[in-house]
C-alpha cells in the first residue's frame, strides 16, 4: 500500500516460464505492491506451475495478444493505482517506489527504456529500436502537443484507478499495439502524465516481437498509423480531445 492506496501490479505471460517467478519475487520484495495479476495468455507449458509457486494470483486469457492479456489484468486487478509491466527479467521492481513516488502529482506514469544511464549491458535496446521508439514518441509528442515522449514502446506504466476507469470503454487493441493505445487515450481524455526513465535489463529467453527485426519494424508502422488515425478522428470531433 502507498500512501493509503492500495498497488496492483499486471504481468502478462506468453513466453516467460523462465523468468516470471523471479520476476513476480523482484516486483514483490518492493514492500509496497499488494497484489500481483499473472496473466496465462496462452503461455508455454509449465508457465502455470512456476506462478503457482508465488503469491502472484494467476488467472487466463484465451485471447491471443498483449493487448487481450492486459485487458484481462486491469478487469481483475483490485488496486487503487495500477502498474503494468512485464515478467521477462528485464523490468525492476526497484522501479516501482520512482513511479508510485510521481503518482503523488500525476494520475499516469509512463516508462522509458531510451536513457542510456539506466539500459544494462545486453538489454535489446539496440539502434533502431531506440530511435524507433524515439522517433515515434516524438510524433505523438508533436501532434498532440503533449509533454515529452520518447519511448513508445516501453511497457512499465502506472495509471490510477480512475484514469482506468475513464479509458476503459475506449480499448479496442487486442495487439501488441496497445501500449501507445492507452497512452493516445490518455491523452484525448485530458489526463495529465509524465515519462520517466526505468531500468532496461537483458531479457531472459527471446521476445516473439522485437526479438525480430521485422515484426518490429511492423509494429512501429501500426503504431505510426494509430497515432495519424487518431489525430485525424480527434480533429474531426469523433474522438474526445484534450
Amino acid at each position: 500500500m502507498w500512501r493509503g492506496k492500495t498497488v496492483s501490479v499486471i504481468f502478462p505471460t506468453y513466453n516467460e516460464k523462465d523468468s516470471i517467478r523471479e520476476a513476480i519475487e523482484d516486483f514483490f520484495a518492493c514492500e509496497y505492491v499488494d497484489e500481483i495479476i499473472a496473466v496465462n495468455n496462452n503461455a508455454a507449458p509449465g508457465t502455470d506451475e512456476e506462478i503457482l509457486q508465488t503469491r502472484a494470483r494467476l488467472v487466463h486469457e484465451p485471447r491471443q495478444g498483449y493487448g487481450h492479456a492486459i485487458w484481462k489484468g486491469l478487469g481483475e486487478a483490485k488496486g487503487d493505482l495500477l502498474i503494468i509491466s512485464e515478467p521477462d527479467g528485464t523490468f525492476s521492481g526497484h522501479d516501482v517506489f520512482k513511479m508510485l513516488a510521481y503518482s503523488d502529482d500525476l494520475p499516469v506514469v509512463f516508462g522509458t527504456r531510451t536513457v542510456r544511464e539506466f539500459v544494462w549491458e545486453g538489454a535489446n535496446m539496440g539502434f533502431l529500436l531506440k530511435w524507433g521508439n524515439w522517433g515515434v514518441g516524438k510524433l505523438m509528442e508533436f501532434l498532440f502537443n503533449t509533454t515529452i515522449l520518447t519511448d513508445v514502446g516501453c511497457s512499465m506504466r502506472l495509471m490510477t484507478r480512475e484514469v482506468y476507469e475513464s479509458i476503459r470503454p475506449q480499448f479496442t487493441v487486442g495487439g501488441s499495439a496497445f501500449g501507445p493505445q492507452i497512452m493516445l487515450l490518455t491523452i484525448l481524455n485530458g489526463h495529465p502524465f509524465i515519462e520517466i526513465p526505468v531500468n532496461y535489463k537483458k531479457r531472459v529467453g527471446t521476445s516473439s516481437v522485437t526479438g525480430n527485426l521485422f515484426k518490429a519494424a511492423l509494429l512501429g508502422i501500426r503504431m505510426t498509423l494509430m497515432i495519424l488515425h487518431y489525430r485525424v478522428l480527434s480533429w474531426a470531433g469523433v474522438l474526445p480531445r484534450k
